[in-house]
């Protein structure tokens, strides 16, 4: 099948017996065995153990059972998710010395139970704290559209695995923006659901408070499928403890008459490259934008997330950095030492105004229903540039890339950032892709993918293939 083929339309074939689901991963792992050695996506596979689902599933399908929504669809994931057998990396080396893990993640498992096929585990910054896809240990992931620029992070090999076409649907995580950077950088399809909304259980950690897990994907009608086969409670995550399934497919064709749509102004409009510019007005235009909001204090809301997040992530690692801290990429380990000296006092107050700055922005959804913001402030940079260029001012890459996307994260809000560009210079956004987030309410994750569903349909937000 090509690799560009949609999960949904692989799952009806091999439903209808069309193709077989061992037919569709061993061209899935052939593309994997080609292409990857350029991308760095991966960093293990489990080809035995997707052979024999794939079998099953097949043999399920003989039987005359009924088979998933996903059926045979591959898929691979962040490597911070538990995978049965393998150790649990998070990007580090440290953890290599890790045992296997007992059991899968809880949502490896969800998607393994409506037929998805899970191929291999992918690369990814070192400990979740990155923005840039480089890991110092495995290699950078590479931007399937230029080679020598980055993927973004830190869910980058999950990035460029579905950006290249080795798989239609991955899972990342996303702190302070490393699903909706990855899918900016990369010119794909990215969901951060609302904190709590899906279950981290079976997923290493970073700041518990920020942590997000959610999917990637070429289309709308993937997100929104893969969304919702991970959807449920957990008790084993007790901020997803007692979530309802709230499908979101039925209403995915729903348009976008009646909803109040604005885009945000003040500091989002601010340090923006052009083709983050155009492709946000792009968006605007597409959406029938006119209004704007202010988002109140985000340029505080996004240093209040980095004193949270360098608190809660140095606390985490407070015992790998006194006893191994050489084995650390030293651009981390210095961050998280950084937090582990961050006087108390701080935090307190970054926590407070965390609070006052959810309020804040909670009332802005009585006038609106959603809010459309630039997912980064500037294309893919080149893989190991340390500053990018904005209006004559130079910024480092691996702090600013998230700088959009730290104010929307630290409130835990649904946002699914979607493609533009890429498909030449006479596009919005350029020869390079770039994104624009669809922020809502909490819960509301349904809006998010219903602009993003009519900005596909109208085809101003779509994953273009690479050149080559």
């Amino acid at each position: 099948m090509s690799p560009w083929q949609d999960a949904a339309s692989i799952a009806a074939a091999v439903r209808s017996g069309e193709v077989s689901a061992v037919a569709v991963l061993q061209a899935a792992l052939a593309r994997i065995t080609a292409r990857d050695p350029a991308l760095g996506a991966f960093t293990a596979l489990v080809s035995a153990r997707a052979l024999a689902a794939a079998t099953a599933l097949d043999a399920a399908r003989d039987r005359g059972e009924a088979l998933g929504p996903l059926a045979g669809v591959p898929f691979a994931v962040k490597n911070l998710f538990d995978i049965a057998g393998l150790p649990t990396l998070a990007g580090s080396a440290i953890n290599r010395g890790r045992a296997p893990a007992d059991r899968d993640a809880t949502l490896v498992a969800r998607l393994e139970a409506q037929g998805a096929i899970l191929v291999g585990a992918l690369n990814m910054g070192e400990y979740a704290y990155d923005f840039t896809g480089e890991n110092a240990h495995d290699g950078p992931s590479r931007n399937p559209h230029d080679l020598a620029r980055m993927t973004g992070g830190s869910s980058g090999g999950s990035g460029a695995a579905v950006a290249g076409g080795l798989v239609p649907i991955a899972l990342g995580s996303d702190t302070n923006g490393s699903i909706r950077v990855p899918a900016s950088l990369c010119g794909i399809f990215g969901l951060k659901p609302t904190y709590g909304r899906l279950s981290r259980a079976g997923s290493f950690p970073f700041v518990d408070s920020f942590d997000h897990l959610g999917p990637l994907a070429r289309t709308v009608g993937d997100l929104a499928l893969s969304y919702d086969a991970l959807q449920g409670p957990d008790p084993a995550d007790p901020a997803c403890a007692g979530r309802p399934v709230e499908p979101s497919l039925p209403g995915l064709e729903s348009g976008i008459e009646g909803l109040r749509i604005a885009r945000a102004g003040g500091y989002f409009r601010q340090g923006l490259s052009p083709e983050a510019a155009l492709a946000t007005e792009a968006v605007a235009h597409a959406l029938g934008v006119t209004a704007e909001i202010e988002i109140p204090e985000a340029a505080r809301a996004r240093a209040a997330a980095y004193l949270i997040t360098t608190a809660e992530g140095g606390a985490l690692h407070l015992d790998r950095l006194r006893q191994r801290a050489a084995e650390f990429d030293p651009d981390t380990r210095d961050r998280l030492i950084a937090g582990c000296m961050t006087p108390a006092p701080l935090v307190i107050r970054a926590q407070k105004f965390r609070r006052w700055y959810r309020q804040q922005v909670l009332q802005l959804f009585d006038k609106v229903d959603a809010i459309i913001a630039p997912a980064t402030p500037t294309t893919a940079p080149l893989i190991g540039q340390k500053l990018f260029s904005i209006g004559g001012k130079s910024l480092p890459v691996r702090a600013n890339l998230g700088m959009f996307t730290q104010p929307i994260s630290f409130i835990g809000l649904p946002v699914v950032a979607v493609p533009v560009g890429g498909q030449g210079p006479d596009m919005a956004g350029g020869s390079l892709p770039i994104g624009v987030q669809v922020i809502a309410a909490p819960w509301r994750e349904d809006l998010c993918l219903r602009i993003a569903r009519h900005l596909e349909r109208q085809g101003v937000a779509r994953a273009p293939q690479p050149a080559a």
